[in-house]
């Protein structure tokens, strides 16, 4: 008897465009700051303060601690009502308050920008993949994802390119003018979209039964807590590296505009190529191997690690490539590991597992590197910064690979529960 082929959705690939835009105009959001961050520290502080670095990574904390503390919140909300007017309305926000980052005459104002930036995104991060993750099946859902977070490596590296251009063309404060309108327009196109979860309680009658059980069974499932610490650890190493790669280059004599373009097409051709492989690679190994989505990711950080070592005993131009490596490495693990979190969480609790891992990353990830990163790059050096970065690297690759135990069990049993 063959298997029953399952086709996406009514309507899956529309949302799977719109939502890839979306994420697309986040990831330039976020970078742009970073891209931005050394005008605006000489924009607001004294070029002797040794602090500043820190006090400009702060910035960063604006807007991941509210980033995280907000997605729970919201990711509750986007398990029980439109996840949709959740997006479009959280999208419209963070548009506002980026094109408002221009707007700011002190740093405490621009702090806030961050801050309302952070919400919106929380109202976004946990509702989005899951609405993916209802409209197509288990067996695509590794290269959707993978397509989603496409946008990850585009957005960044657009985000580096036209905050360094316009920063150095017209000032920061137009390269935040200029990505607000498209992320409004975005966020209205929202609202004229229909919630899967909205056609399925229509054929079935019913709406999906949540428990504290399910809640609880979450924070009990192996996997979903390890993946938790190994993408922790990776967005230590991506949000530190993406804040700081800009004062990194200065640091090996960079010049802003060459040296952060020269980055952005390394991030766009190395992280776009990887992450979309790894989600195709991850989905064709899940027959032979049942752990595939964390062998996948551990591996790629494996192999990272060395590639970015090399990148900073290297010297420039020379230096370019071993980073093209690093970077794609950096990336495959994108796809297969959003794939995980979505495979073992039930659907109706699927927003409040992205929330929650949204929560975790954050905390412990990226808003730690911000500060500390820029601690010891500014008390020392930012090739010793970036050496200790490596390290974290190869822990989170070792992490996935303690994970692929648990991985198949769990996600059977997801699916077993669906099922019925």
């Amino acid at each position: 008897m063959e298997p029953v082929v399952k086709k996406p959705m009514s309507g899956a690939r529309s949302a799977l465009f719109l939502l890839l835009a979306i994420n697309l105009f986040n990831y330039i959001d976020r970078q742009i700051l970073a891209a931005l961050e050394p005008d605006i520290r000489a924009n607001f502080f004294a070029a002797s303060d040794v602090n500043a670095m820190t006090k400009t990574g702060l910035l960063g904390d604006a807007f991941f601690v509210t980033y995280m503390l907000s997605a729970p919140i919201l990711g509750l909300l986007a398990d029980r009502f439109s996840r949709w007017i959740i997006v479009g309305s959280a999208v419209i926000l963070w548009s506002l308050a980026s094109g408002g980052s221009g707007l700011a005459a002190t740093f405490a104002i621009l702090f806030v920008t961050r801050v309302c930036v952070g919400i919106g995104e929380g109202g976004y991060g946990p509702a989005a993949p899951t609405i993916l993750s209802d409209l197509f099946p288990i067996e695509t859902r590794g290269r959707i994802m993978a397509i989603f977070c496409a946008a990850i490596p585009v957005g960044s590296a657009l985000g580096y390119v036209i905050g360094g251009l316009i920063g150095a063309h017209l000032g920061w404060r137009w390269a935040f003018y200029l990505v607000a309108p498209p992320g409004l327009l975005l966020g209205l196109l929202c609202f004229r979209q229909r919630d899967p979860r909205a056609d399925a309680r229509h054929l079935s009658q019913k709406s999906p039964r949540r428990s504290i059980s399910d809640y609880l069974n979450l924070f009990r499932t192996r996997s979903y807590l390890i993946n938790c610490i190994a993408m922790t650890l990776m967005t230590f190493v991506t949000g530190g590296l993406g804040f700081w790669v800009p004062a990194y280059l200065r640091y090996r004599n960079q010049s802003p505009a060459v040296g952060m373009t020269i980055f952005g097409l390394i991030t766009v051709v190395a992280g776009l190529v990887s992450t979309l492989l790894g989600g195709v690679i991850a989905d064709r190994l899940r027959s032979r191997f049942a752990g595939s989505y964390f062998w996948v990711s551990g591996i790629g950080m494996l192999i990272a690690c060395p590639f970015f070592v090399a990148t900073l005993y290297t010297p420039f131009p020379a230096a370019w490539l071993p980073m093209f490596f690093a970077i794609f490495f950096l990336f495959v693990n994108t796809g297969p590991s959003n794939t995980a979190l979505a495979n073992v969480a039930l659907p109706a609790v699927r927003a409040t597992a992205f929330a929650v891992n949204i929560l975790v990353i954050h905390a412990l990830g990226d808003v730690q590197a911000f500060w500390l990163l820029g601690y010891i790059g500014g008390h020392t050096n930012m090739h010793v910064a970036f050496l200790f970065v490596s390290g974290i690297i190869f822990l989170s690759g070792l992490t996935w690979l303690i994970g692929v135990k648990y991985l198949p069990a769990d996600t059977a049993a997801v699916e077993s529960q669906t099922a019925e």
